[in-house]
């Protein structure tokens, strides 16, 4: 049976889509269920009814700082959708502890850098200041601080020195496209293990790949 899954968004949908577009494939392990909005003028949600996909919008807004009583509201649509687990998509609202702890261990969300380095507002700005040579994205559990919990899985790009925060984040967010589908199939094949604050996978066990830049001879 595939894993029943839940999309959250607020915007335009980009790695929604991406997700979409891989469980479209007979042989992933995880159907999307549902896309919710917590804004009803997300441009996401015409992409994924345009894929087929059901769309609700649960308007944040009107709750003002009443988080638990969004909460409550999305709980109940999650759950007469049975939902299994949920994947943030560019969601911009935060979420209480009780939630996450309810969810814990079944709810992803993808971070433009390599975390634990660069959370928050303007990654890619971020990177650029600080002058790494490799920065990427991150799939990982959610936990009540933001942008933290155990990472799944990671990929990253070469910075060049002319880059700019735009110029990084469209280079990142083709990594992001690629890493979210795969880290979603690791977790509803059951083969991610939580130990402590850790995400161990098999694939894990198996690498041996190194990336070195600015390239040495």
């Amino acid at each position: 049976m595939k894993r029943r899954v839940a999309i959250l968004i607020s915007g335009r949908g980009s790695n929604m889509a991406a997700l979409i577009r891989a469980a479209a494939a007979p042989d992933f392990p995880a159907e999307i269920a549902v896309v919710i909005s917590n804004r009803a003028d997300a441009a996401g949600l015409q992409k994924a009814a345009e894929s087929g996909v059901a769309v609700e919008v649960i308007e944040s807004k009107p709750f003002g700082k009443d988080r638990a009583g969004f909460e409550a509201k999305l709980q109940a649509a999650l759950d007469a959708r049975g939902i299994e687990l949920i994947c943030l998509a560019g969601f911009m609202r935060l979420f209480t502890a009780e939630f996450v702890q309810r969810w814990y261990g079944r709810m992803l969300n993808i971070h433009p850098s390599l975390l634990p380095s660069f959370p928050g507002l303007d990654p890619h700005g971020q990177a650029l200041r600080a002058g790494v040579k490799l920065s990427g994205a991150t799939v990982h559990f959610v936990i009540p601080e933001t942008d933290a919990g155990p990472i799944v899985m990671q990929g990253a790009v070469v910075v060049r020195d002319d880059d700019t925060p735009d110029a990084l984040s469209e280079r990142i967010l083709g990594v992001e496209h690629r890493i979210y589908p795969e880290a979603l199939k690791l977790l509803a094949r059951d083969q991610v293990r939580l130990e402590g604050d850790l995400c161990r996978t098999k694939a894990a066990e198996q690498a041996d790949q190194v990336m070195i830049w600015p390239m040495v001879s």
